[in-house]
């Protein structure tokens, strides 16, 4: 399951056109995209809010038209460590999940 985010001031007269465009991705990837989440520029800390929604809902993956609709069109660490991260433009993920490879062993012999 996932959720789509925008911001509206962002998105401005083509709110709808983002909004299909996400629910486009995600059928296409096999997410169901369960809501939108729209917060303006006016709403307080709106990647906290976002966070508490992911976890609220148990979603998997937020969907988000692009990267311009987060600050300094960066995709925030802390949301991506609670979903994988998905932009439609340009089609990209930012996953959660270990890439496979195993971490440093901190000092230890191999």
């Amino acid at each position: 399951m996932a959720i789509g985010y925008l911001r509206t001031d962002v998105s401005g007269h083509s709110q709808q056109w983002d909004e299909t465009r996400m629910r486009s991705l995600a059928a296409r990837l096999g997410y169901n995209l369960r809501k939108t989440v729209a917060f303006s520029e006016h709403t307080h800390e709106p990647i906290q809010r976002l966070v508490n929604v992911v976890r609220n809902l148990g979603a998997e993956a937020v969907i988000v038209p692009g990267p311009q609709h987060f600050d300094r069109h960066e995709v925030p660490p802390e949301l991506v460590q609670v979903a994988d991260v998905i932009t439609v433009d340009p089609e990209t993920t930012y996953a959660r999940r270990a890439t496979g490879e195993l971490p440093e062993m901190n000092g230890a012999q191999r």
